[in-house]
């Protein structure tokens, strides 16, 4: 495994528990690719920004049990973790928030050029998560 891309994907996953918004952006390529968890793919570092300013308004989450590995050439990486959230506002399209609390079993795959990272894809059980908030 390479440790400069382990690096990479701990200090991104440190910056979003800290809610460090400006180093967690700068740990993104200017083109990133973000795949959403069941939606769509976003590309540029200032959908990536749009997008996170909205879940940050929605929800409160801490990412805990860490796994994360990584291609030997360093330019693959994943991870695995349990995301702990608070649904505190209502976000489109999904049940009524009332700071509904969930643990949630989650995963991210990593392209990584520059030691920057270039695309990020999520999954998480949506079902699971509706399930857990009560819709």
């Amino acid at each position: 495994m390479n440790q400069q891309a382990i690096n990479l994907i701990e200090q991104y996953y440190t910056a979003f528990n800290s809610a460090d918004m400006d180093t967690f952006l700068n740990l993104l390529t200017d083109d990133v690719i973000h795949d959403i968890n069941q939606g769509k793919r976003e590309i540029g570092k200032d959908a990536f920004k749009q997008f996170m300013a909205c879940m940050n308004f929605n929800y409160k989450e801490q990412l805990v049990d860490m796994v994360i590995m990584a291609t030997a050439d360093g330019t693959r990486a994943a991870a695995e973790f349990v995301v702990l959230g608070k649904y505190i506002q209502s976000d489109e399209g999904l049940p009524d928030a009332k700071g509904q609390e969930y643990h949630l079993p989650a995963g991210a795959f990593f392209e990584i050029r520059d030691n920057k990272v270039a695309r990020i894809t999520n999954y998480y059980n949506l079902q699971d998560w509706i399930a857990q908030v009560g819709g």
